[in-house]
C-alpha cells in the first residue's frame, strides 16, 4: 500500500519484471529509486529480493524492505538496520535468500486484537475503523522511504521509530 501511494505521488505505474516481481523506476532528487513488489505468495518473498538484487545489483545498504508487523500497535512505524525476522515469514524468506540479516526494514503496525487467528487477520482487509490510523500510516510510510533514499538511513531511523 505504501509502495501504491508512492507511485501515485509519482504519477507511475508498475511493470512487470523479468522475475517475480513488478517495479517502477523513478529519479528523486538525483538518486535513482526502484520500488519493487513481489509477485509470489508472502511467505516466498526472498525469491523476488534475491532476483531483483542480482538483476539490479543493489547494495544492501541500500534495500529497504517494507512489511506489517502485528507485534507493533496500528500505526507504528519502526525502522532498522539489520536483525532477525521476528517471526514474519517474509522477512524469514527474505534473509534465507539473501543470506544475511543485514538489510534495513521498515515495519508498519497492524496490531492484533485478542482472541483471533493471525493468519485470517493479517490476510483480510482493514475495518472501516482503522482506516484513518492505516490511510496515516501509509502517508508518513511513504514519506520514510523518501527520506531514507534522500536523508539516509540514521536520519531515518531517528525520525520515524519513536
Amino acid at each position: 500500500m505504501v509502495l501504491d501511494e508512492l507511485a501515485k505521488k509519482w504519477k507511475m505505474k508498475f511493470k512487470k519484471g523479468d522475475g517475480p516481481y513488478k517495479f517502477i523506476r523513478h529519479k528523486l532528487r538525483n538518486q535513482e529509486v526502484l520500488l519493487a513488489k513481489p509477485t509470489t505468495f508472502m511467505n516466498n518473498s526472498g525469491n523476488a529480493v534475491n532476483a531483483i538484487y542480482h538483476k539490479f545489483h543493489i547494495h544492501l545498504s541500500n534495500f529497504l524492505v517494507l512489511c506489517d508487523d502485528f507485534n507493533l500497535p496500528p500505526g507504528k512505524l519502526r525502522l532498522r538496520k539489520k536483525g532477525s525476522n521476528g517471526g514474519h515469514n517474509g522477512l524469514a524468506s527474505i534473509i534465507k535468500s539473501l543470506e544475511t540479516q543485514t538489510f534495513c526494514r521498515l515495519r508498519f503496525g497492524i496490531g492484533l486484537p485478542d482472541h483471533v487467528n493471525t493468519v485470517d487477520y493479517v490476510l483480510s482487509p482493514f475495518d472501516t475503523f482503522e482506516l484513518p490510523v492505516i490511510n496515516e500510516m501509509i502517508e508518513k510510510g511513504a514519506q520514510a522511504v523518501i527520506e531514507f533514499v534522500t536523508k539516509g538511513v540514521d536520519w531515518t531511523m531517528n525520525n520515524y521509530s519513536k
